[in-house]
């Protein structure tokens, strides 16, 4: 689980990529970026951070090599999804998919879907896109960028059969809740991306993380809970178990998945 003390909520990572470093995402960081005439409390505060890291061949060569078959472009504007893709079928969005793993297997799995991943961390990035290119997956699509703002600029109202969040940052302190990507705003926003009858699956390791999920979705209207006990739901099939869970599991650590449909 990331530590939440090492997060800052303005750093920011550009939104066309650049591979001119070796070895190394410092050239996709950049400083704060606000506009000028914007005020203090205008600021959206961000759920992430975006810090320099260490970029292996492999995933350099994934973005090198494939970003122009899987990679999609923030500044090119909406999404024609019916286009987009090989074939025009229903279209999945996952949120932060981190090094990709779960997401390349549902991928590989669920032909019949179409997939976007959503992740600022260009490793995470260029592993998937190294693994989904060797693989010539067709079905899978990749933005490097703040999921907020491609929700927002490039995905079309009622477009979606589905939005996934697997494990997000739970921001456990008190003061950073405010920073915890689901929140009344958020599921608004996911909510009106969704087809009538697209769901929003969610799954976290924190327990109060989970209640809060819970908390604000039960209160934003235009949902149904797809639990038959109102709560959780039992991990789907759908939803690969990752090695981190797995290794969860095996201490006692639970899981919590919410699957909540749009009406």
């Amino acid at each position: 689980m990331p530590d939440p003390t090492e997060h800052s909520a303005d750093i920011k990572v550009f939104e066309e990529p650049q591979w001119a470093t070796p070895y190394t995402q410092a050239s996709l960081i950049q400083t704060p970026q606000v506009a000028p005439n914007q005020p203090p409390h205008q600021r959206r505060i961000r759920s992430f951070v975006v810090r320099t890291g260490r970029m292996t061949l492999g995933q350099q060569r994934g973005l090198q090599v494939y970003w122009p078959t899987h990679g999609l472009e923030l500044a090119a504007g909406p999404l024609q999804l019916e286009t987009c893709f090989a074939k025009a079928q229903p279209c999945i969005v996952e949120i932060g998919f981190g090094m990709g793993q779960s997401l390349l297997e549902q991928a590989q799995k669920m032909p019949e879907t179409n997939f976007i991943g959503i992740e600022v961390h260009a490793p995470g990035v260029g592993k998937l896109l190294a693994q989904a290119g060797d693989l010539g997956l067709e079905n899978l699509k990749v933005y490097q960028a703040d999921a907020i703002e491609v929700l927002e600029q490039a995905i079309p109202e009622a477009s979606l059969a589905g939005v996934q969040v697997f494990f997000p940052d739970p921001w456990p302190k008190k003061k950073h809740h405010k920073r915890r990507i689901i929140q009344p705003p958020f599921v608004d926003l996911v909510r009106s991306r969704l087809q009538v009858g697209g769901r929003l699956h969610l799954a976290t390791d924190w327990q109060p993380y989970a209640e809060h999920m819970l908390e604000v979705l039960q209160a934003t209207p235009g949902w149904r809970n797809c639990s038959a006990t109102g709560d959780y739901i039992e991990r789907p099939l759908t939803r690969p178990l990752t090695k981190f869970e797995h290794r969860g599991h095996k201490l006692g650590h639970g899981v919590w998945d919410l699957l909540f449909e749009r009406q």
